[in-house]
């Protein structure tokens, strides 16, 4: 027989063993605790991170609705972000909230957040683009909500940006509860993520998941920087914040790959809050966004590219073409360089060369390293201001193609009559445009027999197109005219 001091022992052992498991699952469980405490230090520990996190932050979450009157004309199309998979996440968000954007008054919404006690409030460019009246409703205590008026102070659709500011009636004054700002640099894949926002009107709801992966260009412009997550967000999520588990902001909820039903497919994308301050002062003091530009076309260096250049790997981006009279050309950047570096920057992608270009001072002289015929050599430039003009570029789409405006500059580089149209300046292989025999350099004028000017009526147009359909493009290549049939997959 087993004496009782060992029949106790024994008892206590199973009773930890199996309520050890328990305390992990559990929310009061010691490893969420540590977490939680190691992550928030001055904060007082509660029973659930998450719990905490939607207390304290919930307050400096606002909704945003918006109300444009009747126009003589469409205002300008929204930043149409496209999932990597073709299709446009986004376009069930316009038809639902933000209307087919023609004569008619309409209405959106959308989400943000306060930043200071002021009531300057961050969003998405596309929740209050072309607003005439924007309302902002703010949790008042005892879980009440307050409506205020709100002023644009200044937007960004190159980054889908916006700051607005809450207006205080009779010069009154009030301090608002406030989000932090993280960095969104030190994120790791796989971290705790909580999202805050309006989904279909439902005011405040709160979803937690991971951050997926980092830095996902999703087709949506030249600063696509995304960074990727399960936690659920929803129409109405836009402008809302992404937040670690300090509570901290470090993304803007933004862009989503929709479902069927236009819902979400655990697949969303927020912009790094890090792009949001560095554009801020400029939003704050200016209303709009100054940025460098260095006056490239560039392109992917592909295997077989590199091969034909010579080059050891295909890193870097591809001069295709030069803009007369920009600070590319008066550096003596020529067509065939690879920009390897850039003011001490490393150029790894083609991608990442817009970026460092768009962050620098314009008339700031920066060294610039380019390989041509295999050999590097280093170019002094000078960076000019980057003009609205200058550079339009559509997202690539279902089509697998990029195309820009063209402009008087660029007219002029390729000897075309016109500026109408827009020019393909990329193709993606493998993908329908590039297997239907559209080409770099082509100049698209119709697409389905519906004429294109810019990339305002091509976006319109290519927006509406879906997997299966056939696209009847209209293509000036050279001297001739030839139609292209491109089918989606």
């Amino acid at each position: 027989m087993i004496p009782n001091f060992f029949k106790i022992l024994l008892l206590a052992i199973m009773m930890a063993v199996l309520v050890l498991p328990l305390s992990f699952l559990g929310g009061d469980g010691p490893l969420i605790q540590k977490t939680y405490a190691a992550s928030t230090k001055s904060q007082p520990l509660g029973s659930n991170i998450f719990v905490e996190i939607a207390k304290r932050q919930n307050p400096a979450v606002v909704n945003i609705s918006t109300k444009t009157k009747r126009r003589s004309r469409p205002p300008r199309a929204p930043r149409n972000p496209r999932s990597p998979g073709g299709q446009d996440p986004f376009q069930d968000f316009y038809d639902k909230f933000f209307g087919d954007r023609d004569r008619k008054p309409r209405s959106g919404m959308g989400s943000g957040f306060v930043i200071d006690k002021e009531g300057y409030i961050l969003t998405n460019n596309h929740v209050i683009d072309g607003a005439d009246e924007i309302v902002v409703l703010i949790q008042d205590g005892n879980n009440g909500e307050k409506e205020y008026d709100a002023k644009l102070v200044g937007a960004d659709s190159k980054t889908d940006i916006a700051l607005i500011k809450l207006v205080l009636k009779d010069g009154s004054k009030k301090s608002f509860p406030t989000l932090s700002l993280g960095n969104s640099d030190n994120l790791e894949v796989g971290e705790w993520v909580v999202a805050i926002g309006n989904p279909f009107g439902l005011s405040h709801t709160v979803t937690v998941g991971v951050v997926s992966a980092k830095e996902r260009n999703i087709g949506s412009g030249p600063y696509d920087e995304f960074i990727q997550t399960d936690a659920s967000i929803n129409p109405g999520n836009s402008g809302g914040p992404l937040m670690n588990i300090k509570g901290e902001v470090i993304g803007i909820n933004t862009a989503i790959i929709s479902g069927n039903t236009g819902g979400n497919v655990g697949i969303g994308f927020a912009i790094p809050i890090n792009i949001a301050k560095g554009i801020l002062k400029d939003l704050k003091e200016k209303g709009m966004v100054t940025r460098g530009w260095l006056g490239v076309m560039i392109q992917k260096i592909t295997p077989d590219l590199a091969e034909s250049f010579n080059l050891d790997r295909t890193e870097g981006a591809l001069v295709g073409d030069v803009i007369p009279n920009s600070p590319a050309e008066r550096a003596g950047i020529k067509r065939g360089d690879v920009i390897v570096r850039f003011d001490r920057h490393e150029v790894k992608t083609m991608e990442s060369l817009p970026k460092i270009v768009g962050s620098t001072t314009p008339g700031k002289a920066v060294k610039v390293e380019v390989i041509r015929e295999g050999k590097k050599k280093v170019l002094d430039v000078t960076i000019a201001i980057l003009k609205d003009e200058e550079i339009k570029v559509a997202a690539l789409d279902p089509l697998g193609i990029q195309v820009q405006d063209i402009t008087p500059d660029i007219a002029q580089s390729l000897n075309l009559d016109d500026v109408e149209g827009v020019l393909v300046s990329d193709v993606t292989p493998g993908e329908a445009g590039g297997e239907s025999g559209l080409k770099r350099g082509d100049i698209i004028s119709e697409v389905n027999r519906n004429k294109v000017k810019n990339t305002s009526d091509y976006n319109r147009i290519a927006g509406k197109l879906k997997r299966g359909d056939t696209a009847l493009m209209l293509v000036k290549r050279g001297g001739t005219t030839i139609y292209i049939a491109v089918k989606l997959k």
